[in-house]
């Protein structure tokens, strides 16, 4: 699979996983309403909400290196969907519903009657019960068993797509669908940022102090495409460690001391267990904050 098609790649984690994809190899088309800050790839300006763009973004090739050319190189081998409202509150509850479940309605449909083999996907840590507010989670290391509760429309959307995905890879057994459950992004730009939430460990305790680098996210996105997996599945993606100053198991006995801890807790480890994308996916995060402060 060498061509790619990556969606929302002019994003902080598309244009993460374009650099990723394209440093090992790949031609990568970045499909996007908003052309990207440096164009490190083709870009082609599509709305995903409407069916009849996105199709015709899936015929484009994405080794092409003059769009204004149309010049075909291949058909699309594999998408890469980043594109979305990216988080609760940056829009209405139903323009966030709306806009989020059509577009990955639009790109799994064209996946799938295209043929293309794999469809890598951002879902979200979300449907845990982030923010940790009105509800606690039920143990941790959170795992990909630990049960949905979805606290806003964003997060209720994620839940809907792995569903959505697990159905139309019955439909159609030759597209595989990998479901990143991904965590806080963050870049090196941000990483100055951290030391201020160390003064008090409730500070970031709303998604259990994860977070992960932006190009994490991108080898992350690599390694779903590259995997050796068949089936629609869902993986955890965020850095080993928190984002805070205090040992895991001193955050956890300060801010949730009710909640069961499944197995003694190392260190500074997440609190979002990554053991089953290590596995299936390979993923070995290569990026953490506290080699950059």
């Amino acid at each position: 699979m060498k061509n790619i098609i990556v969606t929302g790649g002019s994003g902080k984690a598309g244009q993460a996983a374009i650099r990723e994809l394209m440093d090992h190899g790949y031609n990568v088309l970045n499909v996007d309403l908003a052309p990207p800050a440096e164009m490190i790839s083709p870009f082609l300006k599509v709305d995903l909400t409407d069916m009849g763009q996105t199709i015709d973004a899936f015929e484009m090739a994405p080794g092409v290196v003059d769009l204004g050319l149309r010049k075909p190189v291949g058909k699309a081998d594999a998408v890469v969907h980043m594109a979305a409202i990216r988080a609760p509150g940056l829009a209405t509850e139903e323009v966030t519903f709306r806009t989020n479940m059509m577009s990955t309605y639009n790109v799994f449909s064209a996946a799938t009657r295209m043929g293309l083999k794999r469809v890598v996907w951002a879902s979200s840590e979300t449907p845990f019960g982030i923010p940790f507010t009105r509800v606690m989670p039920a143990y941790v290391p959170l795992d990909e068993d630990h049960p949905l509760l979805p606290e806003s429309g964003y997060a209720l959307t994620k839940v809907l797509q792995e569903e959505m995905a697990r159905q139309m890879h019955r439909w159609n057994p030759g597209t595989s669908f990998v479901g990143l459950r991904i965590g806080n992004i963050k870049d090196t730009s941000e990483y100055h940022l951290f030391p201020g939430w160390h003064t008090d460990p409730e500070n970031r305790k709303w998604n259990m102090w994860s977070y992960v680098d932006a190009r994490d996210v991108g080898l992350a996105c690599r390694l779903g495409l590259e995997a050796d997996f068949t089936g629609a599945d869902h993986f955890i993606i965020t850095a080993e460690d928190s984002c805070q100053a205090y040992p895991s198991a001193e955050l956890m006995a300060t801010c949730y001391p009710g909640v069961e801890l499944r197995r003694p807790l190392q260190g500074f480890e997440t609190l979002l267990s990554i053991d089953k994308a290590r596995r299936v996916l390979g993923y070995h995060p290569r990026h953490r904050w506290r080699d950059n402060v």
